[in-house]
């Protein structure tokens, strides 16, 4: 028994300093930061490449000082070992999209799924910037000073390399994807230094101008960055397996819309998607990319070059849903209203759920009625009778609008336009005959819709 105790202890011993080595102490890593950086500012010592990379050394321990000891897939008994018990567990945290138990520590938010780490979350640094970018700045002054340190910065900057790469890769996971955006262009800023020993990894540009693309939603800003970095992944020789590329960069050109330079990034979108269309004819993503850029209001090309690319697409696949709705789009702005009713009744078909393309369907059939009207109101009339025969001819078109336009309001009935729609229309028709009834329903939805919108 006396030898068990003792084994026991030993043990508790041992876990001891693992449990407490996650501990960051703030104070004390301040002061070896200032101590650097006094270090390479003094004249005698800032002149070697030494303090340069000691400097490097300081700041980057401080960097991953937080997470130095884990890693995604981490048992949580081994996770405990070295960053002792949270000080709070939270079951079913959403984070990302995913649903993960929360493990609260001081310095970072750990998120854990079947009883292992999926990524975290810092929530304290030692100083608020980007320590990490300071020790690469550190590495790259002493090399600059010495080349000869080369041999001695080749692991230290593939410690960066991961560190950033890491940082991406967590962050993605929990759907931070701006933060992931800056480590993974980080992780090959890193591999651009003139000591990196190792190959570069032009997909982390791929990775970071996509992540960026997706953050242009709601980040204006992200869209320049993911631009810079597309283009740039393109440059090095940079392509995925299906041309995505191309299409994330047409997204980060279309999203900026500063007008001083929308007639430029349209332009630029086009000559890419063009490009990405020729290496990837089968990529019709890209195909959807150009319908987009042809129908804006940038007038950068003809929209009847897209016709065959799009029926070529269908063709391969007749399925696809924004394809057809795309060919809609296309029609529509080159006033076949025809077409683009065929169009959208493919969507409808393949999807009776979608409440847009409902809407869309109809108020197409209301553009080639108005459309119609248009050219009789022009027309020199000899008689009345004659008139009104054609204005009939109007009204049947309008009245093909109604029962996509009621199927939208079904499938969505808080859309305030689609009542508003019906609401007009059914006044327009309303001597033709079970409408009058139809107005009076729409009309009364309208008024109470509009209500509720004035209180808000």
């Amino acid at each position: 028994m006396k030898k068990l105790i003792f084994a026991v202890m030993a043990v508790m011993v041992m876990a001891a300093p693992m449990a407490n080595a996650q501990k960051v102490n703030k104070d004390a890593t301040l002061a070896k930061l200032t101590k650097a950086d006094a270090d390479v500012a003094d004249a005698k010592k800032g002149s070697k490449a030494a303090t340069w990379i000691n400097r490097g050394k300081a700041y980057y321990a401080a960097a991953s000082a937080p997470t130095k000891d884990i890693f995604v897939g981490m048992p949580l008994a081994e996770m405990e070992l070295v960053m002792g018990k949270a000080e709070a567990t939270n079951e079913g945290v959403a984070l990302g999209g995913k649903t993960y138990t929360e493990m609260v520590y001081p310095w970072l938010k750990i998120y854990m799924t079947n009883g292992a780490i999926s990524t975290w979350v810092v929530t304290q640094t030692v100083k608020d910037e980007d320590l990490a970018a300071v020790a690469l700045e550190s590495y790259n002054k002493a090399y600059e000073m010495d080349d000869k340190t080369a041999s001695k910065l080749g692991d230290a900057l593939k410690e960066l390399e991961n560190y950033y790469s890491q940082n991406g890769n967590v962050a993605m996971e929990a759907g931070l994807y701006a933060d992931a955006a800056y480590a993974y262009a980080q992780a090959y800023k890193v591999q651009e230094s003139p000591a990196f020993a190792g190959e570069k990894t032009p997909s982390y540009l791929y990775y970071a101008g996509y992540l960026y693309t997706i953050d242009g939603a709601n980040n204006n800003d992200s869209y320049v960055k993911g631009a810079d970095l597309l283009t740039k992944a393109l440059e090095s020789g940079y392509t995925d397996e299906e041309g995505n590329i191309y299409y994330y960069l047409y997204h980060c050109y279309y999203g900026q819309t500063d007008s001083s330079v929308r007639v430029a990034n349209m332009q630029r979108a086009k000559d890419l998607l063009m490009e990405g269309l020729a290496k990837y004819p089968k990529n019709d993503r890209i195909v959807e990319g150009l319908i987009n850029v042809y129908t804006s209001d940038s007038n950068v090309g003809d929209p009847t070059e897209l016709i065959k690319m799009v029926d070529g697409a269908l063709e391969r696949d007749p399925q696809n849903k924004d394809m057809w709705f795309g060919r809609g789009r296309i029609f529509y702005s080159m006033k076949n209203y025809d077409e683009s009713i065929a169009s959208f009744k493919k969507v409808v078909e393949i999807d009776p759920n979608d409440a847009q393309s409902m809407y869309f369907l109809g108020y197409f059939y209301i553009a080639k009625g108005d459309a119609l009207n248009e050219e009789i109101n022009k027309r020199d009339y000899k008689s009345a009778a004659a008139y009104n025969e054609d204005q009939k001819g109007v009204n049947a078109i309008y009245m093909e609008a109604i029962p996509y336009l009621e199927k939208a309001y079904e499938l969505n009935p808080e859309d305030f336009t689609t009542v508003e729609t019906l609401k007009v229309l059914c006044f327009r028709l309303r001597d033709e005959a079970g409408i009058m009834e139809k107005y009076d329903k729409y009309n009364k939805i309208f008024e109470e819709m509009n209500a509720k919108r004035q209180q808000q």
